[in-house]
């Protein structure tokens, strides 16, 4: 059957891009803040750009996990495995690719791409 495929459609509608309005920093984590977007309620799968305006301050522990919040919602960025994006992995302002997953609210930084 030709509608049967055994892979999914991603970026139907291109990549995403966003950009960061803000930067907090708390004993617990440090959280990116965005503008609230049009697609707060589609059902995203694929990669997203996320231009982070803001550096994270000077002497910031390297250990504190990266959230962003945006849209009333606060998610913890991933890398491989599961594990944390901490401060210790943004290297400072700029353009960072994610995949991101609506279903399982996975955002996981992508690395490692040749």
């Amino acid at each position: 059957m030709l509608w049967m495929r055994p892979f999914a459609w991603v970026n139907r509608n291109g990549s995403a891009a966003i950009a960061s309005t803000g930067v907090v920093v708390n004993t617990e984590n440090v959280v990116f803040s965005f503008r609230n977007h049009a697609f707060v309620n589609a059902n995203y799968r694929g990669t997203i750009f996320v231009n982070l305006h803001q550096a994270i301050p000077t002497g910031t522990t390297n250990t504190l996990p990266i959230l962003f919040e945006t849209n009333g919602v606060t998610l913890a960025v991933t890398k491989f495995n599961g594990n944390p994006l901490t401060v210790a992995d943004i290297a400072g302002t700029g353009v960072y690719q994610f995949w991101f997953e609506r279903d399982t609210n996975t955002l996981q930084l992508m690395t490692g791409i040749v």
